[in-house]
């Protein structure tokens, strides 16, 4: 298993953290795609965006997902906030399933990615 409580990775100068929520699973605010070679190198296999793009501030969930398939990542697009809302936890359950892990799921805080993990993983028994 995936084995941290928390960590970061440093890309340039900017430093992005996470934290683990469970066995294979970690969640962090918004990332960029200048994080992804990173958190490859941590040993992630996937990233979750639960991010919509229309919320204010947010990076494309494309520009993420092309930074994640040059990085040899799997990657899915599942919002919290805004249209595809209702199928978040169903799809979350399925990626929860499906992906390989260790997985990052974010969204702007990390809030979001942690309250779908969780009721998702019930989902998903």
């Amino acid at each position: 298993m995936f084995g941290f409580f928390g960590g970061s990775t440093q890309q340039g100068s900017n430093q992005m953290h996470y934290q683990q929520i469970d066995d294979g699973v970690a969640i962090s605010g918004q990332i960029h795609e200048s994080d992804v070679l990173a958190l490859a190198e941590a040993g992630f296999k996937s990233i979750v965006c639960n991010r919509p793009d229309a919320e204010m501030g947010a990076i494309p969930h494309n520009a993420i997902a092309e930074a994640a398939k040059a990085a040899g990542l799997e990657f899915r697009y599942i919002p919290v906030g805004g249209p595809g809302t209702q199928n978040a936890v169903g799809d979350m359950a399925v990626a929860l399933k499906e992906l390989p892990q260790p997985l990052l799921a974010y969204c702007r805080s990390g809030a979001r990615s942690a309250n779908l993990y969780m009721v998702a993983s019930e989902a998903a028994r």
